[in-house]
């Protein structure tokens, strides 16, 4: 499985922007897709996620209102739209695959980086004052 993430840029606060992560080896199935941020000198961060086949999402509280996250089966693509962009959202934005876990996965699993097998390469997003 090879996902490709793309979609960042240089936006000014107040902006919007919307990430794609296109997947390539296999269709989705059950898995549940997140979206991570990692800034300068900072860990990793969860940012959003869905369930792929249920269509539910989370979201990290300091997105939650601003960002959504949806699918697109045809193309096996995954969509973060950024809306109300901050200067705080500046980071390195990662997908990443869950693939057929096999079994439910909490909220805790779920925004937890090392649950996820698979990840993009990472686009940058750069919001500035």
């Amino acid at each position: 499985v090879q996902l490709q993430a793309s979609g960042g840029g240089l936006v000014q606060a107040g902006g919007s922007l919307r990430l794609s992560c296109a997947a390539s080896g296999r269709s989705f199935g059950s898995s549940i897709m997140g979206w991570f941020r990692q800034a300068p000198g900072k860990e990793r961060d969860f940012t959003a996620a869905l369930r792929w086949r249920e269509g539910s999402t989370f979201f990290a509280d300091s997105v939650k209102g601003r960002f959504t996250v949806s699918r697109d089966s045809a193309k096996n693509t995954v969509y973060l739209q950024m809306n109300r962009l901050k200067p705080e959202d500046t980071a390195v934005y990662y997908c990443a695959a869950l693939l057929d876990p096999g079994r439910w996965y909490n909220r805790q699993e779920v925004v937890d980086p090392g649950s996820y097998a698979y990840w993009g390469q990472g686009t940058q997003v750069t919001v500035s004052s």
